[in-house]
């Protein structure tokens, strides 16, 4: 069941789970993690609110979405095998990150601007819709964009913060440095 994909959502509810395995699930899941361990592999627990509950209880759990992500960081090699480009990937992650830095949300017409200066235009409208269609992220009626529960899932938003704050430190680190650095 944690495989199956309904509605453009991988995973299961977890009132699925009870109805389907009982209300020792938690119990089965944790199992299963640990069998999917030795794949790079885990099962992943979201819920719809944003703060993850601690001590979740059995009606908590019932209310969230399960389903089997990669326990490991994705390699660039990889990256090939979902059937995204790269492109479209460095897309998603500037949504992010743009999110993020305005604490949650923004406008959609801001995140268009943002993302027409590092990609075709014709394609910005396209992969947000995407992003949005694939649970990466929500938009409400005024157009504000959010991050959404595969972003929370699949997503590590501090590692992504950090491995673009690096990579601008890095730039302004080393443009005012002789070529040899040791000489």
């Amino acid at each position: 069941m944690l495989f199956y994909r309904r509605h453009q959502k991988p995973g299961v509810k977890g009132w699925e789970l009870h109805k389907a395995l009982g209300a020792d699930y938690p119990k089965v899941l944790d199992i299963l993690d640990d069998y999917l361990k030795s794949l790079d592999l885990q099962v992943k627990t979201v819920f719809e609110e944003e703060k993850t509950p601690e001590k979740p209880t059995l009606d908590e759990l019932d209310k969230a979405r399960f389903y089997v992500t990669l326990r490991g960081d994705l390699q660039p090699k990889e990256a090939k095998m979902i059937g995204w480009r790269i492109d479209d990937l460095a897309g998603l992650a500037i949504t992010i990150a743009c999110i993020i830095s305005k604490k949650g949300q923004a406008p959609r017409k801001e995140v268009e601007e943002l993302l027409n200066e590092k990609l075709p235009g014709w394609k910005v409208g396209l992969n947000i819709d995407r992003y949005i269609r694939y649970g990466y992220l929500l938009q409400d009626d005024n157009a504000q964009l959010y991050l959404d529960w595969r972003t929370r899932a699949e997503v590590d938003q501090k590692a992504l913060i950090d491995l673009l704050l690096s990579a601008e430190t890095q730039k302004t680190d080393t443009a005012g440095l002789p070529s040899n650095p040791f000489g």
